[in-house]
This record gives C-alpha cells, structure tokens and sequence, in this order.
C-alpha cells in the first residue's frame, strides 16, 4: 500500500480505492519512454544549474541502470507502486539515494505522462507506417504477377463486370496509402511535446523546452501549459489511424475468406496460415484472414470509447485521462500485428487462373457493354439500359446466354441491334474497353502500377 505524503495525508488509500487508483497494468509499458524523458529531462536540470556535475552523472548513471533492469526483465515492483513513472522514481531512489528527489524538480505527472504517450505515439505511427510500406510492397508484386488474369468484379455480392485480379489487388494499395498518411498525420500531430507545461500553469524555471523537445524527436513544444497537460486528440489520432488501417484489413480478410472457399475456389491459403476442424479432418479454415476481419471492431471501440473519456471533460487533468494507456497499448498490439498477418499471408497466397476465368467468362457481365454499344449509335442510356435490361431477362427466362439469343430477337427490341452483339460478347473486349484513368484494362493497370512502384520508392526512402 502507498504511503502518502506526511504533509497532506494522515491515514492509507483504502484498498478498495487503491485497487482501482493503481495503473501499473495499463501504463508499464510506457516504462521505456519514461526513462529516455527522465534522461533528458536531467539534462535539462543540469543546463540550468539544478543539478551539479555529480548529480547529473549520477542520475544519468542511475537511470540507465533503470532501462537496463526493465529491458532485461529484471525490474521489481512493490505494492506501494502506484504508476510506472513513481515506481521508476522509486527504483532510481533504491540506486541513487536522497538525490533522485531532484529528478521531480521542474516536472509534474501531468507533463509527464502526456509527454510519455505522445514519444509512444510518434514511435509507433512511424513502425505501421513502415509495416504498411512493406505489406503495400507485397500487394504490388503479388497484383504483378497476376497482372492480366481476368475475374468477376461485384456489387452486392453479385458478379458485375469482369476485371483483372492484378487491378482489384491493387485497391488494397491504394487503402493502404490513405492509411500510411492517416499515420504520418497522427506522427505529426503527436509532435507537439508537453514536458514543461507542469502541472497545468507552467513552471518557475526556465527549462529549455525546445532543447528538450530536439533531444525527444518533438517538432515543437506545447503553447499553452492547460492545453498540453489535458491534450490527448494525437491518441484519438492514433486510434482512428488504426481502426480505418484495421478496417481495410478486414475487407481484404473477408475476400480472402470468400475466395478460398469451395464456392469460389479463386484462391488458396498456404496451410502454415490456415487451421483444421477439431472434428472434421477435411477442413483446411482460413483463420488468418478471418482474425484480420475479427479486429477491426475492437478498434473502433477503442476510439469510441477513449472520445467518450474525453467528452466534455473540464480542464485540466483528471483521473480519468488514466484511461487512455490501455486502448492506445491495446491498438498498438493489434495493428501493428494485424499489418504483420497480413504481409504473411500475402507472401504464399496461390491463385486458381482456371476458376478466375471461368466465373469471369459469364456472358451477362457483358451487359454494360451492349448498352454502351447502342449508346454508341445514338441511343440514350436509359432506353439502352431498358433494351438490354430486357434482353437479360428473356435469356433468364428461357435459360440461355447471350450468345444463345437469335437475330430475330434482337431486332424485336431494336434495329441497333446486328451482328456487333456478338462480337461485343467476346470476352477480351469487356476488359481492355475501360480506357479511362484508373480502369481495368492493362494500359491504365500498367500506368496505375508504374505509380504505385514510384510511390514505393518514394515512401521507402
């Protein structure tokens, strides 16, 4: 059980406060960044005169000693540890002697653990954005080598046009690139550092914040003390950064799922990322496209539910901010191994071309084209849509394709309609008619992925 301090408190917290005051298990993980403030916030005792030569090196020495014991697993907690940043001071103390008190000079918790997060932050939206360049990297040579192998496009879950799979690959880059900017904002964002803001109303020493702040990585230091003791938007940063990363993840994981089934056969998982039935030794269960798709949820709470901790909270701190360790340590895990899977199971995908081209050879998802041939000869779309619209249903009806259609039903419905009905139904011709920017045939699909290799480049350096 803590100890208060004599001067303000006679009697313990009561365990039943104290069980739920104690935050060493949402916030040891900080313990490192911790430590690197503490160094660096010694230096800036020492630039002021705060600490002698001795003291400095003695701090600086004692604090290593900390970072060793908690990189190697060593560190011991007591029960009177109420946080991570008291029981650092504590151990330092335990090292160091009466001298580690000074280490608190010109520092508040409040400061302190705002600046904690915000290090962890700025490190770890820099890690996914790494891991998204690497997975990016993979989506594009996978989409390579798969460049002109034609499959049904959907909407609805219903097949609609045909495309090549190199192209619908590619749309998990281009997620992928609002995500990896979502993450350098949210780097940016948490780039304003805290520290010297003190408990709320600044401090009674000129500490050199911008030294400290070059020493830390921050771009720049906080402008107002009540702003940056209670500013927590670059965690909710975070946060939204990786429930959109997590969602798109979840929609490539849903595909995969889709796709390997026995329904569509499009694709195959290697088996170290899938697992078997405890009962049925048949299955071969896509599992890790299934947790890809599972997580997403869990990280749209986490924002939720740290914007609702934050919702209409005075200024400035309050116990509640405790609450924002967990979701952020919480979202980091899942990302950053979420992006990790991915990356994994890209690396071994096998696609099935026969069973690609079979569902995409299906002479209805020529529809579009037949009414953009009439519309070519001076029809307006929406009487083409009706005409063909008509046409798909007679062949329904009567069971047949396109292609099973006689010339005299077409010209029922229109004299517009001869003999380019059936040749629009050749197959090639619905994929390499999507001229435009950004479209499906391999012109535009070569020029999307000479940007997408540009981009890379650019990102990776």
């Amino acid at each position: 059980m803590r100890e208060r301090e004599v001067s303000r408190f006679g009697r313990p917290p009561d365990p039943r406060f104290w069980s739920m005051n104690r935050s060493l298990a949402v916030d040891g993980w900080l313990a490192p960044y911790d430590i690197r403030q503490s160094v660096a916030h010694v230096g800036g005792l020492h630039r002021l005169g705060v600490l002698d030569d001795a003291e400095f090196e003695l701090l600086r020495d004692g604090l290593q000693q900390v970072a060793d014991e908690v990189a190697e697993d060593r560190f011991a907690f007591v029960e009177a540890d109420e946080d991570i940043h008291m029981a650092i001071e504590r151990r330092l103390g335990e090292i160091v002697g009466p001298t580690a008190g000074k280490l608190h000079t010109a520092r508040s918790r409040n400061d302190q653990v705002a600046t904690d997060l915000a290090m962890a932050v700025m490190e770890h939206s820099e890690l996914a954005q790494r891991q998204i360049v690497s997975l990016m990297t993979r989506i594009l040579e996978v989409a390579q080598a798969h460049r002109d192998w034609a499959m049904p496009g959907y909407t609805h879950l219903q097949r609609a046009q045909p495309v090549y799979l190199g192209h619908h690959l590619m749309t998990w880059f281009w997620m992928l690139v609002r995500d990896f900017e979502r993450f350098g904002q949210t780097r940016r964002a948490a780039s304003v550092m805290p520290l010297g803001s003190g408990a709320l109303a600044g401090l009674n020493w000129e500490l050199d914040r911008d030294a400290l702040a070059e020493e830390l990585g921050f771009a720049s230091v906080s402008m107002n003390s009540l702003d940056g003791v209670s500013n927590r938007d670059f965690a909710l940063d975070y946060l939204a950064a990786a429930a959109i990363c997590s969602m798109h993840l979840s929609r490539l994981g849903s595909e995969i799922v889709l796709w390997s089934s026995s329904e569509f056969g499009f694709c195959r998982l290697d088996e170290a990322f899938t697992s078997g039935s405890s009962i049925m030794p048949q299955k071969q269960n896509p599992d890790s496209a299934e947790i890809l798709r599972s997580k997403s949820p869990g990280l749209a709470q986490a924002f939720a539910g740290l914007a609702g901790v934050m919702h209409a909270l005075p200024l400035t701190y309050n116990k509640d901010l405790q609450e924002d360790k967990r979701p952020v340590a919480e979202a980091i895990a899942t990302i950053e191994g979420s992006l990790e899977l991915a990356t994994g199971m890209l690396e071994s995908i096998e696609f099935d071309r026969e069973a690609l081209e079979e569902a995409s050879s299906d002479e209805m998802l020529a529809a579009t084209e037949i009414a953009d041939l009439l519309v070519r000869k001076g029809m307006p779309f929406r009487e083409a849509h009706g005409i063909v619209g008509d046409l798909v249903r007679e062949c329904v009806s009567r069971g047949i394709s396109l292609s099973g259609l006689e010339r005299s039903d077409l010209a029922e419905r229109s004299e517009l309609l001869d003999d380019e009905f059936f040749e629009v139904l050749g197959q090639a011709s619905w994929l390499e008619s999507k001229v435009s920017a950004g479209g499906t045939s391999l012109s535009s699909l070569d020029s999307q992925m000479h940007a997408a290799a540009a981009l890379l480049s650019e990102l990776s350096n």
